[in-house]
């Protein structure tokens, strides 16, 4: 059988080329065409030196895994050793993918004269085949990295969210945790609990520097204040309870709107309490609020509940 060593070259190339440009979908990595197709070259160029075995050690398993680290690191160029193993993991999880559909597809067509010459897949069969698999390969990832990541915790969720109230606007990171079913327990609204230094540009310093003589009801001095008297109506009393606090309060108070921003869209409510958490939640500041399920899921329900007038 005759092997035309361009023909791997250019099939390598193409084939690479699909492959990396996938992994970036998955990884939502914005690369460059250029440095994908230099990866994808340097894996062409392996590919054939291995096929003609000029140079034994280039078919180990170290070789291997450093021709990955490589292509991975061309074409994505990830900023810690964290993000390349985790690019280079979903490389191998597409790449997998990517040989299975191709290898499932020529099982059921049965091309002539194909052999696996020194590791590398040759033969007669038509490109085409190699490029149907690929699509076929292709949603199926894009398919299966969906579902898994509805299947993922919510816990371990955080979103961009934005908070407005008078005209006035600030954005926090906030943790989508599903164990918070916290409501205002007079409008049913739903409660994103947010820490209070992450509030200065929305609410009146007044507000938040005196939250525990608020919840006490000790307000006559901070009355003569005009910035807080335009608060006062917004004020709610939300009960909680907590571990090693059974029976708390916070202070909440009623947004405008928050707009939730997801990957493909911004989810808008209008019908959303603040609590005041005067702690912060995490050391590392990873985010400053917590929200749950309610409010993410709570379009349509909240503006029902919204026949409290406030």
């Amino acid at each position: 059988m005759t092997v035309y060593l361009d023909i791997i070259f250019l099939e390598n190339i193409l084939m690479n080329y699909i492959i990396i440009f996938a992994t970036g979908v998955v990884i939502k990595t914005e690369c460059r065409k250029l440095r994908i197709f230099i990866a994808s070259l340097v894996g062409a160029v392996y590919t054939v030196v291995m096929y003609l075995n000029i140079i034994p050690i280039y078919s180990n398993f170290i070789m291997k895994v450093i021709l990955s680290i490589a292509i991975v690191y061309i074409a994505f160029k990830p900023i810690s050793s964290k993000k390349l193993i985790k690019d280079l993991i979903i490389f191998y999880l597409v790449s997998f993918v990517f040989g299975g559909c191709v290898f499932a597809l020529m099982y059921f067509l049965k091309p002539q004269m194909v052999e696996i010459r020194n590791g590398v897949f040759v033969g007669s069969y038509p490109i085409k085949v190699a490029l149907v698999g690929a699509l076929i390969a292709f949603i199926v990832i894009q398919i299966s990295f969906k579902l898994v990541k509805t299947k993922l915790s919510k816990k371990d969720m955080i979103y961009n969210v934005e908070l407005y109230i008078n005209k006035k606007s600030t954005k926090v990171k906030a943790l989508l945790d599903t164990g918070n079913l916290l409501k205002d327990p007079i409008t049913g609204f739903p409660v994103i609990v947010i820490e209070h230094k992450s509030l200065y540009s929305l609410i009146p310093e007044k507000v938040l520097d005196n939250l525990e003589k608020i919840l006490g009801g000790d307000i006559d001095d901070l009355t003569k204040d005009e910035e807080f008297n335009k608060t006062i109506s917004r004020f709610r009393m939300i009960p909680f309870s907590s571990l090693g606090k059974q029976n708390g309060l916070l202070l909440g108070i009623k947004a405008d709107s928050v707009n939730i921003i997801l990957d493909e869209k911004t989810e808008s409510i209008n019908n959303v309490i603040i609590g005041i958490y005067d702690k912060s939640f995490t050391k590392n500041e990873m985010y400053s609020a917590i929200f749950g399920l309610d409010l993410l899921e709570g379009g349509k329900e909240n503006e029902r509940i919204a026949s409290v007038k406030v």
